[in-house]
């Protein structure tokens, strides 16, 4: 068990003994809590990381001493800076770490996407995040949880269909051409981002590859409202709270944004890169 995952589970098993200090089902605690159940068994059994915020909504539920509770979340903040590892991260599990995401989706109203490399995980269809989960699974060793993962990438796609939460993506049209999955694969995605263009509270914008780029294609990254930016890398997840930070991405998001194309324009580069896959796929 990796450093990450055994703070993980230590965790979760102290949450759980207070819990049960308290007399109190997981059923019980999750009524208390507005929760799903299956949330504090995931937090208990260390499949999620609680938030700082888990942990105090929790400690008050079971009516744990104040110093309990700060003890605890210190004890979260320890373990996030184990967390930003992609290596510890996906050796804990590619299911448990589409579970944290989803956790984090839920907290968030606004999302902002810049991404270069591939068909950003809210949007992709099944069988484009089975070819992305096997490659994720080779490069980090990761355990054998692929159908487990995809079940939970595709439950979190019922968010895009929240109102009250608003998605603007960005990617540059090679992201379209990048051939991470079979022809047939990469044409029923395209046929599903068409489909998201429709989306009333979905903004979907494809950089052309004749827009004069604002700066280079670097790396992706997520806008989260305005409270955090996370920016992956190789290695590193990279979650950054300074405001200086959120507002440089921001600023770089708006700058990716300026030179998109939407709507129309958007579906038409998708149609024609639908149309050159076709005539590779006769050839």
């Amino acid at each position: 068990m990796s450093g990450f995952q055994q703070a993980r589970a230590e965790l979760g098993m102290q949450l759980r003994q207070l819990r049960e200090a308290s007399r109190l089902s997981g059923k019980d605690l999750a009524e208390r809590l507005g929760w799903q159940p299956s949330k504090v068994s995931r937090i208990e059994n260390a499949r999620q990381t609680a938030t700082a915020d888990d942990i105090a909504a929790w400690g008050r539920s079971v009516e744990a001493a104040p110093e309990v509770v700060e003890e605890l979340v210190e004890q979260l903040e320890g373990l996030l800076e184990r967390q930003d590892s992609w290596r510890q991260r996906h050796r804990s599990g590619l299911a448990a770490l589409q579970e944290d995401i989803r956790d984090l989706e839920a907290r968030t109203t606004l999302f902002r996407a810049f991404e270069p490399g591939v068909v950003i995980g809210l949007l992709q269809t099944t069988e484009y995040a089975r070819s992305i989960f096997t490659r994720i699974k080779r490069l980090y060793n990761a355990p054998d949880e692929v159908d487990a993962a995809i079940r939970v990438r595709m439950q979190r796609q019922e968010i895009l269909y929240d109102q009250r939460r608003r998605f603007r993506f960005v990617l540059p049209e090679s992201v379209l051409r990048y051939r991470l999955a079979p022809l047939d694969v990469m044409r029923g995605q395209l046929d599903r981002l068409l489909a998201v263009t429709a989306l009333p509270n979905v903004e979907f914008g494809i950089v052309p590859f004749t827009a004069p780029l604002p700066s280079a294609l670097l790396n992706g990254f997520w806008i989260y409202d305005r409270d955090h930016v996370a920016v992956p890398t190789r290695t590193r997840d990279l979650i950054l709270r300074d405001p200086e930070d959120i507002a440089f991405y921001e600023r770089t998001f708006d700058e990716f944004h300026e030179v998109a194309v939407f709507h129309e324009e958007a579906r038409a580069l998708i149609v024609q890169v639908l149309e050159d896959f076709a005539r590779q796929s006769e050839e």
